[in-house]
């Protein structure tokens, strides 16, 4: 179940993880998924990574493989807004 926010992480055993609220899958291959949830873009890193399951109507992610790390990293848009005035 969702927290009230709509995006949770599961990971069981490091060889299996589970995201809800994902509204899109921007890019992935065998050692990287970058994912777009509702708590910011999330990056999940590893080994031998496939994606199990995927439904962006219900917003589920299962991933299979060996995982080393995650993280939430910055918008990249807002990022590029914050620059843009930084340099006018």
């Amino acid at each position: 179940m969702a927290s009230p926010e709509g995006h949770d992480i599961r990971v069981y055993g490091r060889k299996k993880i589970e995201v809800t609220g994902v509204s899109s899958v921007e890019r992935f291959d065998v050692t990287e998924f970058a994912l777009i949830t509702t708590g910011g873009p999330l990056a999940i890193y590893g080994t031998n990574l496939h994606m199990k399951h995927l439904d962006l109507q219900e917003g589920v992610v299962v991933i299979d493989g060996t995982i080393n790390r995650l993280d939430y990293t910055e918008d990249s848009k807002r990022r590029r807004s914050l620059a843009k005035r930084f340099l006018r």
